[in-house]
């Protein structure tokens, strides 16, 4: 019996993953990940001066570094990339399933990105939401920015932390998020209310956060399947705001209740 189009892709899927590396670079990046038990490290390259400041997490973790020159720094990044003498080839990390990391925590909050693809922008993103408590940062598994070099080191150590999650189809997990009693809240600079005025009332419920790319903001599909279109509540007409600065505003603005 012929398998159906999409068990195939999944399969196509799951096979490019297990196969996939990336390369990881800047010393808060590599030591984070060396230290993150749940990664799985392959090859580390470093200066004599790196391995200096990196070699308390190397003797943790127990790897043999290969030793480059400086001038010849032999690790496959990109020629802007920098790396301030180290790099680490690892596998991307799982986080399991939507369920695994967005129930458990008390009043959650989570980001959703829709078509965000600025690995700069999804690792501050990250960082923002490592330090506010998010539980969780979703995109989209195309036409979304991946794990790579770049993300992680804007990230300064919070991807081996802070969940981010690639799912098929946003729309899909905005349901599912609903259908586990979260409030939607999809960004756009049109809408009638703030985020505060959306969650008065409601900040001891789960909340998530969705936001658009810089310029084509939330997708159609995206608006109708949020609970409530809102806005950041600004002081006057001066423009827009970077998506990694919006999230950070967004995810402030529905904190959770203080506790009596």
């Amino acid at each position: 019996m012929k398998k159906p189009k999409w068990v195939v892709r999944k399969e196509q899927d799951k096979k490019v993953e297990s196969r996939e590396t990336l390369w990881l670079f800047g010393l808060h990046a590599v030591r984070d990940a060396l230290l993150n038990s749940a990664r799985e490290k392959l090859r580390l390259v470093v200066t004599l001066n790196a391995q200096s400041k990196l070699q308390e997490a190397i003797d943790q973790v127990g790897m043999t570094p290969e030793v480059a020159d400086p001038r010849r720094f032999n690790a496959p990044l990109d020629p802007g990339s920098v790396h301030q003498g180290a790099a680490l080839e690892v596998k991307p990390l799982n986080w399991g399933r939507l369920e695994d990391v967005c129930i458990g925590a008390q009043a959650p909050r989570v980001v959703m990105l829709d078509r965000v693809t600025d690995p700069h922008n999804v690792g501050a993103i990250l960082r923002s939401a490592e330090v506010l408590g998010a539980s969780a940062v979703i995109g989209t598994r195309h036409h979304s920015a991946p794990e790579s070099g770049a993300l992680a080191k804007t990230a300064s150590g919070a991807l081996e932390r802070q969940p981010y999650l690639r799912v098929r189809n946003l729309a899909d997990a905005i349901r599912a998020l609903q259908g586990m009693g979260y409030l939607v809240l999809g960004l756009d600079g049109t809408a009638q209310q703030t985020v505060e005025q959306a969650v008065e009332g409601k900040r001891d419920r789960a909340i998530a956060v969705v936001l658009g790319a810089e310029g084509p903001g939330l997708r159609d599909k995206t608006k109708e399947t949020v609970d409530h279109l809102v806005r950041i509540d600004a002081a006057g007409a001066f423009g827009s705001l970077n998506v990694s600065n919006a999230a950070a505003i967004a995810l402030y603005a529905s904190r959770r209740a203080p506790e009596a």
